[in-house]
């Protein structure tokens, strides 16, 4: 467990700590010259379980900076404890850090807590009293408004003060032993880092809390937002050399292949699952009843985890609506969160608290940010981050969330997520997505429905390509879902897909008498030629026909399937066409691309016509190009019309 000071400037947070604990947290010469903290300090005690069978677990305390210059490093330590202790020295009494400190604590949701009345050997018992009148007053109505009260006299070589809080705190850690940190632990890992240094012979080491999750040594994570990747070496817990880092702990991790100079205090050690690097984050934000309401781009500091950074505020509610507002942030530089993160807002000055709140969406749109389905989609984060139920989010995910997004919304791995009843993974080529069995439903209905109106609109066509369906049902849909979607389909029988056409059962028409004898002659002559099939002029010629009777006729069969037109009055039988893709497809085993060069080295054909039969397959979607390379889509295999 972690606890937390909190207090004005020279209160004796860090002479506290020392009496509690026997360890001395100002380890800067000129914290110990001034007499203040200027750097987050730790000190580290044993405690065993309550139930005496679980581990011993150990008790970390943060000592924080109370002087107001200092109140970004307060907010660094105040992300990440569980308990805090709110010092208040006797003659001085509740000061103004003590109410932005307190206030900082209820916006970055710490809800556990003791007050530690300091100096009590320099007043007498009347000033004790007015003192604890004060400190009433200022938690009433707060979540700390039933906390313990301890008067304590640090000086003291055996206070009894000193002793009732150390045992109090031990109890609660004690209690803590293993509970809290398995309900964390199943969180995918992230530790933002306060500080970073080197060591000789050891390398580059990074300190912080760690907020969910358990690292090992040995596993290899990502520095956020560069996304660099970073292995751990060793790992200090608790001041202690262990195997792991876990969710309520105070970490050291000593990391390979990576500089001091390339990591800086805000970034971030996490699962590589767990973090997206952004500019945007749409947030719950709640000012205090003193700031000022709030406007379009007004400029903010923000702090969360131990980052800093200025943000302006676009506004996606015009009001308060007595819960905070809903806004989005804008960075200049890349910055990371995740669903429920608490975060505190500064004045454009960073002179003043003026509120704070909770992070919802961590990669929101830039466009249409305050729609009605975007509204209700952040109105499901708020659910999810309070209750941890995916249910109303995949309700407003008509097209289902890629596995990928949901991991870093739930902060958890595949594994450690509760699908609620009625909810499917789709595998797509790319991802996998998880979507309400109605919803992909409706898809569904409305792909048959796009085809019904095709067929009734062009009853003469064989279908529509794949292409151009999405375009006309669903264009925003990604297109490994689309894939997924037509192939799903396909499988149930509820479309055909003929080459590269879409239709639906039934849908079939046969060319007049008179054509389907000439193609009955044609046929032959393209199988004949193999991957070079004559061209139009030159059926005509040998069919004694004229040259646009036989091109209407070829291109009416390429409409129904029949044929396949690779470039003007060039056509290919469909068994042609399943070969050439299949080849495309072997040459592709090894990178999965082809480029023009090997493809016209196994057809045996010149690079021109080798060119136009990959542009076909990019055409109809079979492959889509690369630069100079074609890839093979792979979600939907080539289907060979008929012969």
């Amino acid at each position: 467990m972690i606890v937390g000071t909190a207090g004005h400037i020279d209160h004796g947070k860090t002479r506290l700590v020392r009496a509690l604990t026997g360890i001395e947290t100002d380890r800067l010469q000129e914290e110990r010259t001034r007499g203040i903290s200027i750097e987050l300090g730790y000190a580290y005690v044993p405690v065993e379980a309550a139930d005496g069978e679980s581990p011993a677990t150990t008790l970390g305390f943060v000592d924080v900076p109370g002087h107001e210059r200092f109140v970004h490093t307060m907010v660094a330590g105040a992300t990440g404890i569980d308990v805090a202790l709110l010092v208040i020295a006797a003659d001085d009494g509740v000061m103004p850090q003590t109410r932005e400190h307190l206030a900082i604590l209820q916006l970055l949701g710490v809800d556990r807590g003791a007050v530690a009345l300091t100096k009590i050997d320099r007043v007498d018992a009347a000033r004790l009293a007015r003192v604890k009148i004060e400190i009433a007053a200022l938690l009433a109505g707060t979540p700390l408004q039933d906390a313990s009260v301890f008067a304590c006299n640090s000086t003291a070589p055996d206070d009894a003060g000193i002793n009732a809080l150390r045992a109090h705190l031990h109890a609660w850690a004690a209690a803590d032993a293993g509970a809290r940190q398995a309900t964390l632990r199943g969180e995918l890992f992230r530790m933002p880092v306060d500080r970073v240094f080197s060591l000789a012979g050891h390398g580059t080491l990074v300190t912080g809390a760690v907020h969910g999750g358990t690292a090992t040594v040995g596993e290899h994570l990502q520095l956020m937002p560069a996304a660099t990747d970073v292995r751990v070496r060793s790992i200090h817990a608790q001041n202690q050399a262990s195997d792991h880092a876990m969710a309520g702990q105070r970490c050291a991790l000593n990391l390979a292949a990576i500089a001091r100079d390339d990591i800086h205090r805000g970034d971030w050690i996490a699962d590589p699952r767990a973090l997206l690097a952004t500019t945007r984050v749409d947030v719950r934000l709640r000012l205090s009843a003193l700031a000022p309401p709030l406007r379009d781009w007004a400029p903010l500091h923000i702090h969360w985890g131990t980052m800093h950074q200025q943000a302006h505020v676009v506004l996606l509610e015009d009001r308060d609506h007595g819960n905070g507002q809903l806004v989005q942030l804008v960075f200049d530089t890349p910055v990371c969160a995740m669903c429920g993160d608490r975060f505190i807002a500064r004045d454009s000055a960073a002179t003043r608290t003026l509120g704070g709140g909770v992070v919802l969406d961590p990669d929101p749109p830039q466009r249409r940010r305050r729609s009605p389905a975007r509204l209700a989609w952040l109105a499901a984060l708020e659910q999810l981050a309070t209750s941890a139920d995916i249910g109303p989010l995949l309700q407003q995910a008509p097209a289902g969330i890629p596995l990928a997004a949901l991991q870093r919304y739930c902060r958890r791995a595949t594994e450690q997520i509760d699908l609620p009843a009625g909810a499917q993974r789709i595998v797509t080529r790319d991802d996998t997505v998880v979507i309400l069995a109605a919803h992909w439903q409706v898809l569904r209905e409305q792909v048959v429905t796009s085809l019904r109106g095709w067929h009734q609109r062009r009853p003469d066509e064989p279908g529509v390509d794949s292409g151009r369906l999405q375009r006309s049902t669903l264009p925003a849909l990604a297109t490994g879902l689309w894939n997924a979607l037509l192939q799903n389909l396909l499988d149930g029988g509820s479309v055909q897909r003929v080459g590269a056409w879409w239709r639906l059962p039934g849908h079939d028409h046969a060319a007049p008498e008179r054509e389907r004898l000439l193609l009955e002659r044609v046929l032959p002559q393209l199988h004949a030629g193999g991957f070079d099939p004559p061209w139009v002029r030159t059926l005509a010629t040998d069919l004694g026909l004229t040259e646009d009777g036989v091109r209407g006729v070829m291109r009416r069969a390429a409409a129904r399937g029949e044929l396949f037109q690779v470039v003007p009055d060039l056509f290919y039988a469909p068994t042609r066409i399943s070969e050439l893709a299949a080849i495309v497809a072997q040459l592709s085993q090894a990178t999965g691309t082809v480029d023009a060069a090997a493809f016209r080295d196994a057809i045996g054909l010149g690079r021109k016509r080798s060119i136009q039969i990959l542009e076909f397959f990019n055409r109809v979607g079979y492959t889509r190009r690369v630069g100079d390379q074609h890839r093979p889509r792979g979600d939907l295999l080539w289907n060979p019309a008929r012969d």
